[in-house]
């Protein structure tokens, strides 16, 4: 029982899954905020170029 509680403890596995979950996290929220970010841009950007061409959006 002993030696199943040390081997526990310094078991680092669960620790460095739950590192890269953090990271692959944090990843997709700075997708998420840039994709929304240049889809607002890009938006404002075609509607500029409708209306230069005479039509409307």
């Amino acid at each position: 029982m002993t030696k199943f509680v040390s081997r526990f403890v310094k078991d680092e596995s669960g620790a460095t899954a739950i590192e890269y979950g953090l990271i692959a996290a944090l990843i997709a929220v700075v997708i998420i905020a840039a994709v929304t970010a240049l889809g607002t841009t890009i938006s404002e950007k075609f509607t500029e170029v409708v209306e230069g061409m005479g039509g409307s959006v």
